[in-house]
């Protein structure tokens, strides 16, 4: 009977085996390499998006009730708002909305202003002259007015020196507005028999939104402590957008404020662009040029200039480069006009 040999693996076998097997290995790790930088891609996107529709709803919101009560007579708008509300002191124009303009490109702050009455918000007229020290006003008419509401009281005519005056009312009759002594903010010449008082309702309605150092938008009541609204928002920019011939047409977009009632009847709108930026940071470098504003080619936007993407339009520059690492991030640019409507329909 002959002996049977048994056989192993040559080492060259075995080199051949482990070669195939490693290449195997490679090529299994860069794929699930690549699925991964995919899969973070559209997740950091999802999160960029979100966080812009979010950011970007809440502030269209706000601004579609901008003005409310307050524009009943346009020759009113610009008029400093002076007064108390609680233990802070009020000095604003009476105005649906103010941008503060950020230095250098550094994000804008958007002051909104409005009644926060749930019922109509009717003004009242005066019907006899209140001097400086009175505490009541007499009107043809209290109706929608409650106690503890707050309320302006607006004059016929208004300057730098003859402004609107913030105060609650402590009683309410048909005919009579009772308040505590605001002669330190009203008008030393008072307010005559023309004179009217705007209903702002028991609450302050004026909120700002504006991006802090950590990149999150946040809104702040008046008074009040600032509330996030969402996250890796990088940049808020506005402008005004002025008919600046009647015409109920936007003829320009700029940041310059009026300082009188004819230049903020003019404003009829506001242009809004939010910035996102997507929460994964990324080895390579996938941002190569700062985030764009396509403001269109048909009105004039200062600054604007040709867009690198071939739109044909005009853009505006965002800048993000003051943030660390930027180019490891990947953003996202959300744009909207949102009209002032209570200006428009009071117009």
């Amino acid at each position: 009977m002959s002996a049977k040999y048994q056989r192993g693996l040559l080492l060259i076998e075995l080199m051949v085996g482990l070669f195939i097997g490693l290449l195997t290995t490679l090529a299994i790790t860069q794929v699930l390499s690549l699925a991964e930088g995919q899969r973070r891609a559209a997740v950091s996107g999802g999160d960029a998006q979100v966080s812009g529709s979010v950011s970007l709803h809440a502030i269209q919101r706000e601004l579609r009730q901008a003005g409310y009560g307050l524009g009943s007579n346009p020759a009113a708008l610009g008029c400093t708002v002076k007064g108390s509300y609680g233990s802070s002191a009020v000095n604003m124009p009476l105005a649906p909305i103010v941008i503060t303009d950020g230095a250098s490109g550094a994000p804008d702050v958007l002051g909104v202003f409005s009644s926060s009455r749930r019922g109509a918000a009717v003004p009242l007229d005066v019907t006899e002259v209140h001097l400086q020290a009175g505490t009541s006003f007499v009107v043809k008419g209290s109706f929608s007015v409650s106690v503890n509401d707050y309320l302006v009281a607006v004059p016929e005519v208004w300057s730098g020196a003859q402004g609107c005056t913030l105060f609650k009312a402590t009683a309410v009759t048909a005919t009579t507005v009772d308040h505590a002594d605001f002669s330190a903010n009203a008008p030393t010449a008072g307010y005559d028999a023309n004179s009217y008082i705007l209903n702002l309702g028991s609450t302050l309605r004026s909120r700002s939104y504006a991006v802090n150092a950590q990149n999150v938008l946040q809104m702040t009541e008046f008074g009040g402590a600032a509330q996030d609204i969402a996250p890796e928002i990088v940049n808020l920019q506005a402008l005004y957008g002025k008919d600046t011939n009647g015409d109920k047409v936007i003829d320009t977009y700029d940041t310059t404020t009026p300082n009188t009632a004819a230049g903020w009847q003019q404003v009829i709108a506001v242009r809004i662009a939010l910035v996102s930026r997507s929460m994964e940071y990324e080895r390579e470098e996938v941002t190569s040029s700062l985030p764009e504003w396509d403001v269109g080619a048909a009105i004039a936007v200062s600054g604007a200039v040709t867009c690198a993407s071939g739109s044909g339009g005009k853009c505006v520059q965002i800048k993000v480069d003051n943030l660390t690492n930027w180019k490891h991030y990947r953003y996202k640019v959300y744009d909207t006009l949102i009209p002032l409507r209570n200006m428009l329909w009071n117009s």
